[in-house]
């Protein structure tokens, strides 16, 4: 592409990517500073499961709060409901400096999620309300920004090793301040402002959140993406307990700044590549097969080595299905209903999410009791190869519903094409 073709952003659109991606960095560098190191402390201290408890409670709070976003925003308008949703999450965070036991970790791990589940759908609210010439660009940079906050909260998570919790949970807080202040300072008021003017008269809680989202065809690709949360999140509560057992030597966050890193060198060729040659479903599959893979080696090795290549192995899962996911509904869904799209996907997404911090730890204790190692990866790589099964399948009935179908309506279906290298660093999120 010339430089007289290229896309320049607008100053608006700019400004507005500027507060999204800064914060949404910033709460990467935090989340990746602190999960690694409370979910290995707990697991030494009471076992894997309540481990994945405390965790799976996070997740009931951003579930519960799915109810609730589309009513927020509405009243109170996109910008201030991922304010006041950032800065309950970093009080509750503030908070576990403080906490002793398990109760009380749970408690506040239920309104940290709470408050994310408030403010992250409204993030991708704003950014799929942006010109659509404008949303390849903001969604790779989205996704940038959150592999740059993964690096970075897992490198400097290793700082903190034998620190307190109050110390550890302090610097989260500040840099969750951080993150509400960017979000209050860059994103405009009137951002995100949905297109229908009767959206202001939806209830606070809206219990059918589902209902009439009319999902066209795509209603797999949300199942699809649960159980991709669940073996997402399998690995983030598995890792450190794993890391703890059989890789001591090493800090608990080190997996994570590998798989960082692979994903910010890796990201945006893997997925353009495949993008261009394959269907959505195709991608996707090819990104359950990955995880499978990975979480075989996994289960087979216990050494350092193993940890890396499975590591470098797993990044192809978050390469290949999110940015497919993602693109998709924010291309398929009118601007009426992006907002309903977005807590749909949240929902799908904390869906998975529970239920695997939970599988999580009870797996691996299960590995323990039993006295085989490697168990509970194997049983999610047995669950990862089934979905890639299920993508391809998928894809193949795609494929005949598009060749059956008027011309016009066929794009739907389709990834669109990925940005050309110099208009994005990454992939989309």
């Amino acid at each position: 592409m010339s430089r007289q073709e290229r896309h320049v952003l607008s100053p608006e659109t700019r400004k507005v990517l500027l507060g999204v991606n800064s914060g949404i960095a910033l709460a990467h560098i935090g989340n990746y500073i602190w999960f690694p190191h409370l979910i290995s402390t707990l697991g030494v201290e009471y076992s894997g499961f309540w481990a994945g408890f405390v965790m799976f409670l996070t997740y009931v709070g951003r579930l519960s709060a799915t109810f609730f976003y589309e009513g927020v925003a509405a009243r109170f308008g996109t910008r201030s409901s991922i304010i006041v949703g950032i800065a309950v999450e970093a009080v509750a965070l503030g908070g576990m400096g403080f906490a002793h036991g398990v109760l009380f970790y749970s408690l506040l791990a239920f309104f940290v999620g709470f408050g994310s589940g408030v403010s992250f759908p409204g993030l991708k609210n704003i950014l799929g309300t942006l010109p659509e010439k404008d949303r390849p660009k903001a969604f790779s940079s989205f996704q940038m920004s959150c592999q740059l906050g993964v690096i970075a909260g897992s490198v400097i998570g290793g700082i903190f090793l034998g620190s307190s919790m109050a110390i550890l949970f302090l610097v989260v807080f500040v840099l969750f301040a951080g993150y509400c202040a960017a979000a209050a300072s860059f994103i405009p008021a009137d951002a995100g402002a949905k297109a229908d003017p009767s959206a202001a008269r939806a209830p606070l809680v809206n219990v059918a959140i589902l209902k009439g989202l009319q999902l066209g065809g795509g209603g797999s690709y949300f199942l699809l993406s649960s159980v991709f949360w669940v073996l997402s999140i399998t690995f983030l509560v598995g890792m450190p307990l794993h890391m703890e057992e059989f890789v001591s030597e090493m800090p608990v966050s080190t997996p994570f700044w590998i798989t960082g890193l692979a994903l910010l060198v890796l990201q945006y060729p893997a997925f353009r590549y495949m993008s261009k040659r394959l269907r959505p479903g195709q991608v996707m599959g090819v990104a359950f097969l990955a995880m499978a893979v990975a979480y075989t080696l996994f289960g087979a090795g216990q050494t350092a080595t193993w940890v890396v290549v499975g590591c470098l192995v797993v990044v192809f899962g978050d390469i290949l299905f999110t940015p497919s996911f993602d693109l998709w509904v924010a291309n398929r869904m009118p601007a009426d209903r992006l907002a309903r799209a977005m807590g749909a996907m949240h929902f799908f997404r904390s869906f998975g999410n529970m239920i695997g911090t939970l599988s999580a730890g009870a797996l691996y204790d299960l590995s323990r009791s039993t006295d085989t190692p490697g168990l509970n990866w194997y049983v999610v790589g047995a669950i990862a190869l089934v979905c890639a099964g299920v993508s391809f399948l998928s894809a193949r009935r795609e494929g005949v519903a598009a060749t059956s179908e008027p011309a016009e309506a066929a794009p739907t279906a389709q990834v669109p094409p990925a940005p050309e290298p110099r208009e994005t660093a990454g992939t989309t999120a």
